[in-house]
């Protein structure tokens, strides 16, 4: 078997016994004397005083400066450069780079601290990595952060899976989780969890969860040009960014058939105005528009929902699109009058032309008449002379 494959599942252990079975050793080839500075049975080597003092049975582990590892006895795969880095560290897999730098550290493993006091607090907090001066120093419990900067997340004590990447990131931080700063200062005033500040200077907010915030996007104003830019769109179910370019298109709908007597709904809603809450709106605005649990009644696919299954919000989409299925069934219907009035306008022309003609017609039919009538008045009479 190749050494350098490694087994699925192996141990560390096993693959570095894989890999010194393949040093070149020669078949007269005796050990170095006197042994190479610094190198201690187990594997370990250490440099400084009191480095490693207490070691006993720990194997692979280096600790480099004054009391590095001092404490540790049976931790292995520990590395530890600077004066008192791990000094009282009894787990496995933790390196520290610095000084100070996971001093406390005892039993918690797969932490990774570099910068001078990175992790200085630990105790017993898991798979943390810390790098920059005194990132995660107050940590002692929390587990999976990640802190790159001076003084990143450093007063978090037990929360845990924050993220905190920029000069003072999530500095006061103390035992929310799962929040995520990146930038200088991002998120120095969040306490709670799931937050998440993107940009320089976006502080985010003290008691608030699962609160986003992001740099420049309330800055910039900018017109909109059908074809130059789009709307930015969210979802609410799991928080996607996206936006309406495409879903106009032919080409990702099925099922299309005529809205027809579906846009009938939109008598059954009811707009009102309103305010929004202060914590939603300092302003307060009045604002005009409908309410989701009574647009909910009328049609349920008229409405968004969030992660939790909640009504939201009103797809105002729908509703501007029944608007003009209804407006355009009335513009039909308008047209068909239109239509029938112009017919009957013409027949009722028709018939006036005609009864016009036979009007005229009779006219001089009457004329006629009336002059043969003048006629026979002034017509000299014959008197007959033979009485």
């Amino acid at each position: 078997m190749n050494p350098l494959i490694q087994p699925k599942n192996a141990s560390p252990l096993i693959l570095i016994a894989l890999l010194l079975a393949c040093l070149p050793f020669s078949p007269g080839a005796r050990a170095v004397v006197p042994a190479p500075d610094g190198g201690y049975p187990g594997q370990n080597t250490a440099e400084g005083q009191s480095a490693l003092l207490n070691l006993a049975g720990g194997t692979y582990n280096t600790a480099l400066g004054w009391a590095s590892l001092g404490f540790n006895i049976t931790g292995n795969f520990c590395t530890g450069v600077g004066a008192a880095t791990l000094l009282n560290n009894t787990a496995n897999e933790n390196t520290a780079t610095g000084a100070g730098a996971l001093l406390s550290n005892t039993s918690g493993a797969f932490n990774t601290a570099n910068g001078a006091f990175a992790l200085f607090s630990n105790i017993n907090g898991n798979q943390n990595t810390g790098a920059g001066v005194r990132a995660l120093y107050h940590n002692t419990t929390g587990n999976t952060n990640t802190a790159n900067g001076f003084l990143a997340l450093f007063s978090n004590t037990t929360g845990f899976g924050n993220t905190a990447n920029g000069v003072g990131a999530l500095q006061n931080n103390i035992g929310g989780d799962n929040n995520t700063g990146l930038g200088q200062g991002a998120g120095t005033n969040i306490d709670g969890s799931g937050n998440v500040c993107i940009g320089q200077g976006v502080h985010g907010e003290a008691g608030v969860d699962d609160r986003t915030y992001i740099r420049n996007v309330n800055t910039l104003t900018q017109s909109f040009s059908a074809g130059v830019n789009d709307y930015v769109t969210v979802r609410l179910t799991d928080g996607r960014l996206g936006h309406t370019a495409v879903v106009s298109s032919r080409r990702y709908k099925e099922a299309i058939k005529p809205l027809d007597k579906a846009s009938e709904a939109l008598y059954g809603l009811k707009p009102v105005s309103f305010r929004l809450k202060k914590e939603l709106d300092e302003a307060q605005a009045l604002g005009f528009g409908l309410i989701a649990e009574e647009v909910e009644k009328v049609n349920p696919a008229l409405v968004y929902r969030n992660g939790k299954g909640q009504v939201e919000s009103v797809r105002y989409e729908m509703v501007n699109a029944m608007l003009l299925n209804e407006f355009l069934k009335e513009h039909r219907k308008n047209e068909q009058q239109e239509k029938t009035i112009a017919l009957l306008k013409k027949e009722l022309q028709a018939r006036a032309a005609h009864q016009q003609k036979q009007i005229e017609a009779l006219t001089a039919g009457l004329q006629r008449v009336s002059a043969r009538l003048e006629l026979s008045k002034t017509a000299p009479q014959t008197v007959l002379n033979n009485q």
